[in-house]
Formats: structure tokens, C-alpha cells, sequence
């Protein structure tokens, strides 16, 4: 590619803080990106986790590949909600393979059976891959590997006219960042997902399901440390810095974080990583993430809806039948203070509303943010869902069309320390139940 590799050992990263950070974008990709493709997650158990993410999340299963579509090496279930789609992958027995069935069957042909147990045992239920769609997924291969990125997937052609192309790189710890390509928009509408997998009929209302819930907003990283890794995305992405939060921004007096919103040139694929801070009254919850993850990995999955409110609406009735909880609301005097900083955006129909289902708001200089938070989904403290609605920021794109501004409202910043408080509790019932003493069997 004639290009050098970036030499990061030295970082070019200095984290300013959010009063002093100024916006900008220099376009600086060093290849063409499109938009977010699929998330991944690994598991051992792809069946029941799909189903319960589709219950809980209103996403219905759109295709598959499994024992039923001659892929005798893993099951991949895929559901999907607008242009969000989440895939869940897990491994069949390597006894039943044999060498065809992995060249000719396998859907995702990066998967490995020692890799994935290995994956789901250091980790837990967790996402192996925040996949892009790029304009040439080879040349992006190529370019990121010339400029530092850790090849871990070279690409490969799919599907039978090699049209489809897929590659990875290493994103942070055990999470890849895997490049998709279609050869037109004919090809990328006729595969459906990728090659190999095969459409699902609609056979149960259990396909019909739709919360609201349209693209996936932004995927955040926990990292042990942030300056390293910001380098190391931006040195082989070209991605810009978006926007960044220090500890005395985002904090509480117990704990905190430091973060960095990394962007593509078009601004729809945005990737925070936060690192946890030192010598506060308690452990930093990213801290605690990176222990229970056993390293860094990706925190949340920001799920943007059209109508944030019957999202909400439809997901509580789902929380103790298969759904997912959300962290506990801040207390009545958040409410109250909400018509000061959002009247005039929000009626006080939609303030009593907010109040009712636990909603969060926030606003920058440019829109407003509705979001709420899961408790973590798997049976470890660490990844969990974030859903939101960006209010405001809409401009005309080169079409004419209107288009929502990314990151439209910013990213919580005045929720932080509501949100901390949140986890804080919520990590302090289970260090009571921790240490409390066993009773005896009755």
C-alpha cells in the first residue's frame, strides 16, 4: 500500500477535558467508511440468547445459519431492528466437522472453535465484533495493517460471485473490527446479511416484533488505558476525535471515568473508550468491568429509537418475563428540575413521562438526548444497553434530504454522575451479598 506503519509508542494523545475541547472535523479517514454493518456476539448458547434479546429489545430473527442450512460449525442467529443488526454466534461440537463443511459451510469464515470457547470463558456473554461497512473492506485490510492496526482475519471473498468481502483487525482486547464490503448496493440487497445465511419465515408473531428501536447509535470500549488506544485506532482508522469527557466532568465524589469519542469522516460510526480513574472513594466501574471482562472489551451498545417512549414502554413490560431491567431512576428532584433545562423542548406531558419510565435528559449546544440504561445483560457486571433519542440537529444532506447531525444532544454528560450513582448502588447490593454471611441449610 506504500504506506508506513504508525509508530505508537509515543502518544500524540493529551486528553483536554470537555470545557476545553473544540470540535472538529478534519476528514482524515484513511479509507472510506459507511456506516456500522452488524455486532457480533459470541456465546455458548445462540439460540436462547438471540431469543431473549429479540423478546426484550423487539428484534425480530431475519435469518440464520445452523445445522439447518448445512453449517455444521456454529450457530449464528441474526435479528435485526431497522439498520441495527445483532448477531449471535455459538459453536457446535469440532468432532462433527470436516474440512469441506468449514470451506463451504461456514457463515462467518474468521470464526474458530478454540478462539470462541476461549473467548466465552475469559469473558462471558460478550461482543467479539463491532463490524463496519466500508467501501472496500481489502484496501481498508491492507491500509490498517500498514499503519498499525494487529491483523487478525486477512480478506476473504464471499458468497458465488465473490462479491462480498470480509476482513478483521484488532480493535481492543479481544474485540475485532471487522470490515465489511458489498461489490453495488444490487448485491448488498439480493445476500440480505452475508452469504451463506438463509432468510427466516415469518411462521409466529414472535417474528412480527418491533419496539422502535431503528440503528445503533454508538459502541463504547472500556480500556485499561485510554491514551494508547486512542492512538492506536486513530493512527490506523484516520478517525477523528468527536468529543471527550474527563473524570472532573463526568464524575461522582466516589468514582469516575475518563473518555474519547472517536468518528469516522461521515460521523456514523462513532466509537467511545473510556478508562477507569485511580484514587477515588471507590473503585472505578470501569475498573470493576475490566476485572469481571477480564480485560478491556465493549461496554455498551447505544440502541437509537424513533419514539424512545413506547420503546420503554413495550421493553418494561417484558422485564420479569425475559426482558431486561434498567438501572434504578434518579429521585423525584431530577423531574422537578427538568422543565428549567429542557421546557422548551419537551411538553410537560412528555417530562411526567420521562419521570414515569426512568428516562434521562441532557442537552448541548445543539439538541437533546433522551437515554436510560440496562443493568448488564449476561450474568457478570459488564456489558450493558443503552437506548436513546437524539432531539434536534436536523440539516439537509448533498440529496436535499433531512438528516439528524451525529451525536446530536452529545452523549449524557449531564447524566453521568446520575448514572454512576445508579451503578454505585447497584454494585453495592451485590458486595453486600457478597461478603454477608451464608446461613444454614433449613
Amino acid at each position: 500500500m506504500g504506506t508506513e506503519a504508525a509508530d505508537v509508542t509515543t502518544s500524540t494523545y493529551k486528553l483536554v477535558g470537555f470545557k476545553n475541547f473544540i470540535r472538529q472535523n478534519p476528514l482524515s479517514d484513511k479509507f472510506s467508511v459507511k456506516s456500522f454493518h452488524h455486532i457480533e456476539f459470541w456465546c455458548n448458547d445462540a439460540t436462547n440468547t438471540s431469543r431473549r434479546f429479540s423478546w426484550g429489545l423487539g428484534m425480530p430473527l431475519v435469518a440464520k445459519s445452523d445445522l439447518s442450512t448445512g453449517n455444521s460449525s456454529h450457530a449464528s442467529y441474526l435479528l435485526t431492528s431497522g439498520t441495527l443488526n445483532f448477531l449471535f454466534t455459538a459453536p457446535y461440537s469440532p468432532s462433527i466437522m470436516t474440512t469441506d463443511d468449514v470451506i463451504t459451510k461456514t457463515a462467518i469464515p474468521s470464526f474458530s472453535h478454540t478462539k470462541c470457547r476461549e473467548f466465552t470463558a475469559s469473558h462471558g456473554l460478550a461482543v467479539r465484533a463491532v463490524a463496519v461497512e466500508v467501501e472496500d473492506a481489502e484496501k481498508a485490510f491492507g491500509v490498517s495493517v500498514a499503519n498499525g492496526a494487529k491483523p487478525v482475519y486477512g480478506p476473504v471473498r464471499l458468497g458465488d460471485g465473490k462479491d462480498v468481502v470480509l476482513a478483521e483487525v484488532e480493535l481492543y482486547g479481544d474485540v475485532v473490527l471487522r470490515y465489511v464490503s458489498f461489490n453495488s448496493d444490487d448485491v448488498k440487497k439480493n445476500v440480505k446479511f452475508l452469504p451463506l445465511f438463509e432468510e427466516v419465515e415469518k411462521t409466529s408473531s414472535f417474528m412480527e416484533l418491533d419496539y422502535g428501536i431503528r440503528k445503533l447509535d454508538h459502541a463504547v470500549g472500556n480500556v485499561p488505558e485510554l491514551a494508547p488506544a486512542v492512538d492506536y485506532v486513530k493512527a490506523f482508522t484516520g478517525f477523528h476525535e468527536f468529543a471527550e469527557f474527563a473524570a472532573e466532568d463526568v464524575g461522582t465524589s466516589e468514582s469516575g471515568l475518563n473518555s474519547v469519542v472517536l468518528a469516522c469522516n461521515n460521523e456514523n460510526v462513532l466509537i467511545p473508550m473510556n478508562e477507569p480513574v485511580y484514587g477515588t472513594k471507590r473503585k472505578s466501574q470501569i475498573q470493576t468491568y475490566l476485572e469481571h471482562n477480564e480485560g478491556a472489551g465493549v461496554q455498551h451498545l447505544a440502541l437509537a429509537s424513533e419514539d424512545i417512549f413506547r420503546t420503554l414502554r413495550e421493553m418494561r413490560k417484558k422485564n420479569n418475563v425475559g426482558g431486561f431491567e434498567f438501572m434504578p431512576a434518579p429521585p423525584p428532584t431530577y423531574y422537578r428540575n427538568l422543565k428549567k433545562r429542557v421546557g422548551d423542548v419537551l411538553s410537560d406531558e412528555q417530562i411526567n413521562e420521562c419521570e414515569e419510565l426512568g428516562i434521562l435528559v441532557d442537552r448541548d449546544d445543539q439538541g437533546t438526548l433522551l437515554q436510560i440504561f440496562t443493568k448488564p445483560v449476561g450474568d457478570r457486571p459488564t456489558i450493558f444497553i443503552e437506548i436513546i433519542q437524539r432531539v434536534g440537529c436536523m440539516l439537509k444532506d448533498d440529496e436535499g434530504k433531512l438528516q439528524q447531525k451525529a451525536g446530536c444532544g452529545g452523549f449524557g454528560k449531564g447524566n453521568f454522575s446520575e448514572l454512576f450513582k445508579s451503578i454505585e448502588e447497584y454494585e453495592k447490593t451485590l458486595e453486600a451479598r457478597s461478603t454477608a454471611e451464608p446461613t444454614a441449610a433449613a
